[in-house]
């Protein structure tokens, strides 16, 4: 069942008033025997997005889960990036200053400037594709450093992204690959889709995503050609930018498959890749760890626990596609 985003009030409510949390009472901390631990939350989405609240929900329920109460045994400090490198470096830096004992890091655009900030502080990633060649990590097992986390899929499974629009739309001749080349899992998501590209007799070429007037641009001269369609790789400004890019994909009557499944509950045609609210709960579990004294380069990068597949029908109705029987079959949600 997919996770119900909680309304805003709800949200600041759970999560304790985002960057402020009221001073932990003496016979509170007296109780548990714990001084107020510190945690720093880089995001690369906006505030108020709804996917925001949904992921941030679920890493404070695992928090709690695990005997962390926001208020009185711990602290909170959110920033958010907003798809922005420039916002990523300056909140990365108040964070570090803030001399929190964990940050947790959402994507590599939040990882490479908490580093360039601080080689001590503790970082726990989410969503990121290729840790050890983006230089976070020694290896896999172990990450010898301050960062450990869990990745969100293996560059070769953006193969499968162009594999299944070819199935659902298989008229599909030339896939315009919307990227964010200022983070290492960009180039390298392009990358495996070159590679599965000729046997699938596709045309790829990569589209940069870095603000709203450049994805318009791009997507709206690339729809001038005939038996297109369009790759959305894992990126925190195409998140930030989804509504755009659906919109556009609509208004050019251009397939597209995306990287996650809450394209598809937006609008998008159809989505494959990991659940990124449940590696928000993921993250709890390293995040407890580490505050109880175990530290990141000891710890595994973990692999993401669930992938799913999420098809929109009526999107594919206004394309005219029909969705074969058989990827039907395979998906774990289809929107009517």
């Amino acid at each position: 069942m997919p996770f119900k985003p909680l309304k805003r009030r709800e949200l600041i409510t759970l999560l304790g008033g985002a960057a402020a949390a009221p001073a932990v009472m003496p016979w509170a901390a007296a109780q548990q025997h714990e001084r107020l631990r510190r945690v720093g939350v880089l995001m690369g989405l906006l505030a108020d997005d709804p996917e925001s609240q949904a992921r941030l929900a679920a890493f404070a329920q695992g928090l709690a889960q695990l005997g962390w109460s926001i208020g009185q045994n711990l602290r909170i400090d959110y920033r958010w990036g907003a798809g922005n490198p420039d916002n990523m470096r300056t909140h990365a830096a108040e964070l570090v200053a803030l001399a929190p004992d964990v940050i947790l890091a959402h994507s590599s655009g939040a990882v490479a400037p908490l580093l360039q900030a601080s080689r001590t502080v503790p970082i726990l990633f989410t969503l990121v594709s290729d840790p050890v060649g983006a230089g976070f990590v020694k290896n896999l097992a172990r990450p010898g450093g301050n960062v450990t986390g869990v990745t969100n899929f293996e560059y070769a499974m953006s193969g499968t992204w162009l594999e299944l629009l070819k199935e659902i739309a298989p008229h599909v001749k030339h896939a315009a690959v919307l990227r964010e080349s200022a983070i290492a899992a960009g180039p390298g998501q392009f990358g495996a889709i070159q590679v599965v590209a000729p046997s699938l007799g596709v045309d790829v070429r990569p589209v940069d995503v870095r603000d709203a007037r450049e994805i318009e641009r791009e997507i709206t001269a690339f729809a001038q050609a005939p038996n297109g369609g369009l790759i959305v790789t894992g990126s925190p400004a195409a998140s930030v930018h989804r509504d755009l890019i659906i919109g556009l994909a609509a208004r050019h009557r251009l397939p597209a498959v995306y990287n996650s499944g809450f394209y598809a509950t937006s609008g998008g045609l159809l989505a494959y890749g990991p659940n990124f609210v449940d590696q928000f709960r993921q993250a709890a579990t390293y995040v407890d760890r580490i505050l109880r004294g175990e530290k990141p380069a000891d710890l595994p990068v973990q692999a993401p626990a669930d992938f799913e597949l999420v098809i929109n029908l009526k999107t594919a109705k206004a394309l005219g596609l029909a969705v074969p029987p058989t990827l039907l079959a395979r998906a774990n949600e289809v929107i009517e």
